[in-house]
């Protein structure tokens, strides 16, 4: 009956475009984000190569580049190492706009700023260097870094911010509504009444609060937004489990002499989680959006690694000047992925005939 159920529910999923639409954009993103080091233009670690001399530039520069190796050279990464943090880049990279060589040395003309070059000889050996062009298709950042690869390596942090969010607001969420819909009595008023104390007080006001005291970071982030996000997911199970707690079944259970323990996740949780998916897909896209806006006020993710809120928040000046994309690029990916997962849980409340 289950199987039968779940081929119902896709197969109604498949006939709402809104939700399909969403479940492309998240298994892209989902791709993207797995092989983002192999994908990006610049797969070193947090996208951060910085050539400062190329900052500010608009989508479609192209700069040519001299290559020389770095020494010593850094390790060349393993596909593991790789996959998860990049390769460390092996050569310096230099702007330049013309160069010409002799029998012993490299001239060239080193770009500094638009129409600004410097005249610097270099005695190299012909396996020493090379010299390559780079098209930056979404321009850089005022620190000279693509902005196309950090915009691909900080789908990273969304998603992984989303998914362990709603994990944990899952976890609290689930056990604390349960307990409070299958046991009532005191054990509700408790509950319910920690769960109004929570409810009553400014959900960012919260992820503030919890931030400061966690710190500042990565993790951190996960943790004070997933803490805040917990008390829809139990309303909404806590009034499921009261309803159904009193089934037949459940009685019979009962009857039978199996344990709460056992009723409760064997008998009752299973039948109730229709309406916590929605609500999960839904705490999916408010995490990323709150994530984004804790960069942004420079409590979230900390620099070099790439979020797209901290990307905002470092190119926004650029909106009212002479290029908007900087900044408004991370804000349509943001807007793309936030749309996709509100389809997708659009999409499973249809399709799972979850009212109310």
């Amino acid at each position: 009956m289950a199987d039968a159920a779940s081929r119902n529910i896709w197969r109604r999923l498949r006939k709402n475009k809104g939700a399909l639409f969403g479940i492309v954009v998240i298994l892209l993103s989902l791709l993207t984000a797995l092989f983002a080091y192999f994908i990006a233009p610049d797969g070193s670690p947090n996208a951060n190569r910085m050539i400062v001399e190329i900052g500010g530039q608009k989508p479609g520069f192209t700069q040519q580049f001299l290559q020389i190796p770095k020494d010593p050279l850094p390790p060349k990464a393993s596909f593991f190492q790789r996959l998860m943090y990049g390769q460390e880049d092996q050569y310096h990279y230099i702007p330049i706009s013309s160069y010409t060589t002799t029998s012993d040395s490299l001239i060239i003309q080193q770009y500094i700023d638009e129409g600004v070059t410097e005249r610097v000889a270099y005695s190299l050996k012909a396996t020493d260097w090379k010299i390559s062009t780079i098209k930056f298709r979404l321009g850089t950042d005022k620190y000279g870094r693509d902005i196309l690869s950090r915009l691909i390596v900080g789908v990273r942090v969304s998603l992984s911010v989303g998914l362990i969010t709603v994990l944990i607001s899952l976890s609290i969420g689930v056990l604390l509504g349960s307990l409070a819909g299958y046991f009532r009595a005191k054990t509700d008023d408790a509950i319910m009444w920690f769960i109004n104390v929570i409810w009553s007080i400014p959900t960012l006001l919260l992820v503030f609060a919890i931030t400061l005291m966690l710190g500042k970071g990565f993790w951190q982030v996960f943790i004070a937004i997933g803490l805040t996000m917990w008390v829809n997911v139990a309303r909404i199970i806590r009034g499921q489990v009261m309803s159904v707690r009193e089934m037949e079944y459940v009685e019979a259970a009962r009857a039978l002499g199996y344990t709460h323990t056992r009723i409760l996740f064997r008998h009752v949780l299973p039948n109730v989680m229709g309406p916590v998916t929605v609500v999960a897909a839904s705490n999916f896209a408010s995490a990323i959006v709150i994530e984004a806006g804790l960069s942004f006020l420079g409590v979230g993710v900390q620099p070099p690694q790439p979020s797209w809120g901290l990307m905002i928040k470092e190119n926004y000046n650029f909106i009212i000047t002479n290029n908007p994309m900087l900044a408004l690029a991370p804000g349509f990916a943001i807007m793309l992925l936030v749309l996709a997962f509100n389809l997708l849980g659009n999409g499973l409340r249809d399709a799972m005939e979850v009212r109310g």
